[in-house]
């Protein structure tokens, strides 16, 4: 089951869905438009290990835009801050975005309860394409969780991106034991 749209509004109230900046024109009838940030991403090495902390270059996106280029992996991140705390957050890519031949994310569409940040993007292009910073992007769908939470995601100790910030962050993969 999906939150509509009154029902996200309903969180909202409550204080269980948080979305800054918010904007009453940006929520559809089951879902919340988000937007690009201001800072894409590249790796620094062209070749990355899973067992090593890969570093990233930031730059900003300046106002006449960027062209994203299909053999270069960017991250980007949402303009918007969100804390979800009772549901699961999904973020989607628009079907606008999806037209120009743009993907969001590779793998890391599903948040957790009590994720409390800015989205980091994984964003891979078809085809050069030019975007800006405060372009609609994507969209949040958020999930009833059945049953208790025993420990939010915001409250684990090993939570690898909780608070997120406003500007795109690597892989932590190099974090985990294997």
């Amino acid at each position: 089951m999906i939150l509509s749209d009154k029902r996200i509004l309903q969180e909202i109230e409550k204080g269980t869905i948080k979305i800054l900046p918010y904007n009453r024109e940006c929520l559809g009838s089951n879902s919340y438009d988000v937007h690009l940030g201001a800072s894409l991403a590249t790796y620094v090495d062209a070749e990355l290990d899973a067992k090593k902390h890969n570093t990233i270059r930031h730059f900003e996106i300046p106002d006449e835009g960027i062209l994203l280029q299909p053999s270069i992996f960017y991250l980007g991140v949402t303009m918007e801050y969100t804390e979800t705390h009772e549901h699961v957050p999904f973020l989607e890519g628009k079907s606008s975005t999806g037209r120009l031949g743009i993907d969001i994310h590779a793998t890391a569409g599903k948040g957790d309860v009590g994720f409390c940040g800015n989205w980091t993007l994984e964003i891979s292009v078809k085809q050069p394409v030019r975007v800006y910073k405060g372009m609609p992007i994507g969209q949040l769908i958020y999930f009833p969780v059945e049953g208790e939470i025993e420990v939010k995601y915001n409250q684990k100790k090993d939570a690898k991106y909780s608070g997120q910030p406003n500007q795109p962050v690597e892989s932590m993969m190099w974090k985990n034991v294997f």
